[in-house]
């Protein structure tokens, strides 16, 4: 990849931090009132997102669009005999986002708005993806 192509990524996520930061939902004060059911503020823009994603999808499916290099894109049906997966993975990820008060793209955001102790959960994050590179195999799926 040429640096431009990076150059674009990097700007589409630095764009993308900035509406996290200034939409609150990277303010763990937000995401506790979320889990603690005292605000709707957060459900609003998960719903929105939802709302978003499913008109998007149907977009590309229905007009067979392609991916910036031409190819079509292609989204398989999700595997049926999966469910226990997704909602034991769903509520691991979950309980780490309840008591961080963080997923993973805002935790990036977080740290470029100067909250350094961050760090810490994305280490972490990266080495329990790591070590679940590792495990792959090993475990059932």
């Amino acid at each position: 990849m040429k640096f431009t192509e990076y150059l674009k990524y990097l700007l589409i996520g630095t764009g993308f931090g900035f509406v996290l930061v200034k939409s609150e939902v990277v303010s763990w004060f937000r995401i506790q009132e979320m889990f603690r059911f005292d605000s709707i503020h957060m459900y609003g823009i998960i719903g929105l997102a939802v709302i978003v994603g499913i008109i998007s999808v149907q977009i590309i499916k229905r007009k067979n669009m392609k991916d910036a290099e031409g190819n079509p894109i292609s989204i398989p049906p999700k595997d049926p005999s999966q469910v226990t997966r997704y909602i034991v993975g769903g509520s691991i990820f979950g309980l780490g986002w309840a008591l961080l008060g963080a997923c993973p793209g805002p935790m990036f955001a977080l740290l470029g708005s100067g909250l350094t102790i961050m760090v810490i959960p994305i280490l972490a994050a990266l080495a329990g993806t790591y070590t679940y590179g590792l495990l792959r195999d090993k475990i059932p799926h």
